[in-house]
C-alpha cells in the first residue's frame, strides 16, 4: 500500500491520477503518525515538502524500516536533488510532470520491498566445504551496466588460466548470456525443475557448452518460465555447481528478486557495477545499503565501474567517496565491445591484447588466482575432473 505527503490539495490529486489508489497526508508529522497505525511498503513525497525534511525521513526509513521504498517527487530534479537524494537513501526521483515514471517508479519500489520482506524468509547457506569452488554473482540494481558483457568476459578471463568455470543466467526473464555466446540451448535452468536428485550427473544434462572452454546453465527461452522456478532450486542448483567447479559466475536481473537474493546467500564474491552517470551511481550506492541491510559481508564486495573513461564531469575519486569504497575493477569504454556482442563472441576470447581485455583479465589473476597458483589442486569432485579447460 502507498502513502502520498503532500500539503497542496490540487497537486495532491494530481499525483493520485499516476500513483493510483494510496492514503494522503499533508505533511511528515501526519505521515510519521500514518505509519505508526498501518502497513504502507512505499512513501510518495510530493513537491511541496521540504527537501531537507523529505531526505531526513528518508534516511531514518532507511534504518529503521528498510523494506520500505520513497520516492521522491520534485518541480525540478538537477544534480542537487539527486545528490541529497542519494545520501538518504530515496529510491525513485520523479519529476512531477511526468505521472507516467511517477506510476512505474511506485510500483518498482513495491517490487523491492516485496523482496526484501521476501529475503528474511530464505534458508541460509550453512554449507561451508574447503573442496567447493567459488561462486561469483554480478549485480547492478541498473540496467544497461554491462552485467552480463562483465559476466561472459570473467568467465573466459578465468578459463583461460586453466580454471574450470560454469556461467549461470539467472535474468529468467531477460537472459542475454546465450545471444552474447551464440549458443543454442537444448535445455535451460527450467529443466532443473523437474530433475527429483539435483547431484552432479544430473546437472550436467541441462549444461551447454561454449566450445572447450567453459560451460553454461542458460535462461529460459520462454520468458513465462521464470514463475516456474522455485528460489529453493536455485539453492541447490549453485550448491552442486560449486562441487562440480572452480568458478561459477552468475549474472542477474537488475533488481532484488527472490532468485537473486538467493544466490546472494551462496555468494562467495559480490561483484557490484556501475557506470559514470549518477542514476546508476545511485542504484549502487542504494544496493550497498540494501547489503549491509540483509547482512551481506562487504569485505566480500567488489565494486566495478564500466565505461570508467568517458568525460561526463565526475570523477573517480569523487565517485569512491560517494560510495564509501574503492573501484575494484575500471572497465575503458570502447566500440569493440559493443561490436563484439554483436559478433557474439567476449572480447577476451576474440581480442586478448584489447584495453578491455586487459583490464578484466588482470582482475582475474590478481583478485581470482589460479588454483595452482595457491597450492590447491585442479581438479574437482564430479565431471570438473575430465573437463580441463584449455587456455587460450
Amino acid at each position: 500500500m502507498t502513502i502520498l505527503v503532500e500539503g497542496n490539495g490540487e497537486t495532491a490529486a494530481y499525483l493520485q491520477s499516476g500513483i493510483g489508489p494510496c492514503t494522503v497526508v499533508e505533511n511528515l508529522a501526519m505521515l510519521r503518525r500514518g505509519l505508526e497505525h498501518a502497513e504502507h511498503d512505499v512513501v510518495v513525497i510530493g513537491p511541496d515538502i521540504d527537501l531537507d525534511g523529505a531526505c531526513e525521513f528518508a534516511s531514518s526509513e532507511r534504518v529503521t524500516t528498510p523494506a520500505r521504498g520513497v520516492v521522491l517527487v520534485r518541480r525540478r530534479v538537477d544534480s542537487h536533488v539527486l545528490t541529497s537524494a542519494l545520501k538518504s537513501g530515496v529510491r525513485e526521483v520523479v519529476a512531477h510532470d511526468n505521472l507516467q515514471q511517477i506510476n512505474e517508479s511506485c510500483r518498482a519500489a513495491e517490487r523491492v520491498s516485496r523482496d526484501l520482506r521476501a529475503a528474511q524468509q530464505l534458508p541460509t547457506a550453512g554449507h561451508d566445504s574447503a573442496d567447493a569452488g567459488q561462486l561469483i554473482t554480478v549485480f547492478s540494481a541498473k540496467g544497461g551496466c554491462g552485467k552480463t558483457t562483465v559476466t561472459t568476459n570473467l568467465a573466459v578471463a578465468l578459463a583461460a588460466q586453466g580454471n574450470s568455470v560454469c556461467i549461470v543466467d539467472l535474468d529468467l526473464a531477460f537472459g542475454d548470456v546465450a545471444i552474447v555466446m551464440q549458443l543454442f540451448p537444448g535445455r535451460t535452468i527450467a529443466d532443473a525443475v523437474a530433475l527429483t536428485n539435483l547431484d552432479p550427473t544430473a546437472v550436467q544434462s541441462i549444461v551447454t557448452r561454449y566450445g572447450t572452454v567453459l560451460d553454461t546453465i542458460l535462461a529460459p527461452v520462454e520468458p513465462g518460465l521464470a514463475e516456474s522456478i522455485p528460489a529453493a532450486t536455485v539453492v541447490s542448483l549453485l550448491r552442486v555447481l560449486k562441487t562440480m567447479y572452480q568458478y561459477v559466475i552468475v549474472d542477474t536481473p537488475p533488481a532484488f528478486t527472490e532468485h537473486v537474493l538467493a544466490a546472494l546467500d551462496e555468494t562467495d564474491w559480490m561483484m557490484l557495477l556501475a557506470t559514470l552517470d549518477i542514476p546508476a551511481l545511485k542504484n549502487l550506492k542504494l544496493t550497498l545499503e540494501t547489503l549491509d541491510i540483509l547482512g551481506f559481508a562487504a569485505d566480500r564486495r567488489l565494486l566495478v565501474l564500466n565505461r570508467s573513461d568517458a568525460q561526463v564531469g565526475l570523477k573517480h575519486a569523487d565517485v569512491q567517496a560517494m560510495l564509501g569504497g574503492s573501484i575494484a575493477l575500471h572497465i575503458p569504454s570502447s566500440r569493440a565491445v559493443p561490436a563484439s556482442v554483436n559478433r557474439g563472441v567476449p572480447l577476451v576470447s576474440d581480442q586478448p591484447g584489447h584495453v578491455v581485455s586487459q583490464a578484466i583479465l588482470k582482475f582475474a589473476r590478481t583478485q581470482f588466482p589460479a588454483a595452482d597458483a595457491v597450492g590447491q589442486p585442479r581438479a574437482r569432485r564430479g565431471f570438473a575432473r575430465h573437463r580441463k579447460v584449455e587456455a587460450l
